[in-house]
């Protein structure tokens, strides 16, 4: 594993940091397919990204996972903001520092994500034709999960009052010193309000996978870029590379991969369901991970060329 920095291109003066993971035997001289992963919401690249990061090296692909702009070790103020549209270009942003190593084949680059990471893949992919394939892990299209919950049973119109929390924020962070902030995860286990949510605590406030520089939280500003932000906007349209999407089957957010399979105008898409994983399990439980990578890694090795 080699961990690099490099300048974000998207105007922000950020600097991105990341660690790449190459195959056993890694051969510099030649080019390599490289895949893009991308970590959920209020994650970092030492967490499910980078499992899956080094799962795919370990299967002969060059894998990079990287820190959104404004978290983790990358720069950027405020620290935590979760805008979804940067958190998107930020994969293009990887890409550009790709096609600058010497090693990459720029023709042979796809992009995978876990959780909002997921969602953001695919609207890169949407917006960016150099990704040649797509893969997801419990998919969440992160406007749909805060409009809509985590099963899909809000109507967008009754989420107003989240638009109105995110712009009372900004007015807040005007005046004030700190800024406001908002849990991505339930920060204490009391506040899980089922059990699937529970795992999330776990997961990012437990030894089970914390990290220093995932905190759980976001600005609270954030809310006014996601409430309205669609990840699969235009998926019927432009979403036409090919796609493979792996969800658990009693996952709660399970109809946001089903969304993304409808939506997508792809001709090669598929969604492998896992059964018995929810959610969370499929972020680091070594079986269902391992199924997962058992789809994965076929998929891009035989989109990219590999």
């Amino acid at each position: 594993m080699q961990s690099v920095t490099f300048k974000n291109l998207n105007g922000q003066g950020v600097t991105m940091a990341a660690n790449i993971h190459l195959p056993e035997g890694f051969d510099a001289s030649r080019k390599h397919a490289a895949v893009v992963v991308t970590h959920p919401g209020g994650g970092v690249k030492e967490q499910t990204a980078g499992l899956y990061a080094r799962k795919l090296a370990e299967n002969g692909l060059v894998a990079i996972a990287f820190d959104a702009s404004y978290q983790g070790a990358s720069t950027g103020e405020p620290r935590q903001l979760e805008n979804p549209y940067i958190r998107t270009e930020d994969i293009s942003a990887v890409i550009d520092y790709l096609v600058t190593l010497p090693y990459v084949d720029a023709e042979q680059i796809g992009a995978m994500g876990v959780c909002a990471g997921g969602g953001y893949t695919a609207n890169a992919a949407i917006n960016d034709r150099r990704i040649k394939a797509v893969g997801t892990v419990s998919a969440v299209n992160i406007g749909q999960m805060f409009r809509n919950g985590w099963e899909n049973t809000v109507a967008d119109a009754d989420a107003l009052a989240y638009i109105g929390a995110g712009s009372q924020a900004r007015t807040s962070d005007a005046v004030n010193a700190q800024l406001a902030t908002l849990p991505l995860a339930p920060m204490r286990e009391e506040d899980a309000p089922n059990a699937e949510l529970r795992e999330a605590w776990e997961y990012y406030h437990t030894p089970r996978c914390e990290h220093p520089n995932a905190p759980g939280f976001m600005t609270s500003r954030s809310l006014n870029q996601i409430i309205t932000y669609d990840a699969y906007n235009k998926a019927e349209a432009f979403l036409t590379q090919p796609l493979q999407i792996v969800a658990g089957s009693v996952a709660g957010s399970k109809w946001m991969s089903d969304d993304l399979l409808a939506r997508a105008a792809s001709k090669d898409k598929q969604l492998h369901v896992v059964e018995g994983a929810n959610h969370m399990s499929l972020y680091d439980v070594p079986q269902y991970v391992d199924e997962a990578v058992s789809v994965l890694v076929p998929f891009f090795q035989r989109t990219l060329g590999h």
